[in-house]
């Protein structure tokens, strides 16, 4: 029987859209979470904490605002 999916909350928006690189805020998930929250780790989220991106995300929608246009609401079934 196949495994059932339980679906991840982003760090940055709680969204349930799984990890990996989130289409509600455009954060990449890489195992970030409040204990370290203000730490700038570079990689995939470049020089954005995720404190900052979170800041962002209610400011702007996104966690960088250069990623407003790429954004999407979450579906029903991902809303917090």
């Amino acid at each position: 029987m196949g495994e059932l999916w339980v679906p991840v909350a982003c760090p940055c928006c709680a969204s349930r859209t799984g990890g990996g690189t989130c289409p509600v805020c455009f954060w990449t998930d890489d195992g970030q979470g409040d204990t370290d929250a203000d730490e700038v780790r570079g990689g995939p989220n470049g020089d954005l904490s995720l404190t900052h991106a979170r800041l962002n995300f209610a400011v702007y929608g996104a966690s960088h605002p250069r990623y407003q246009d790429t954004v999407r609401p979450p579906r029903p079934d991902e809303r917090p």
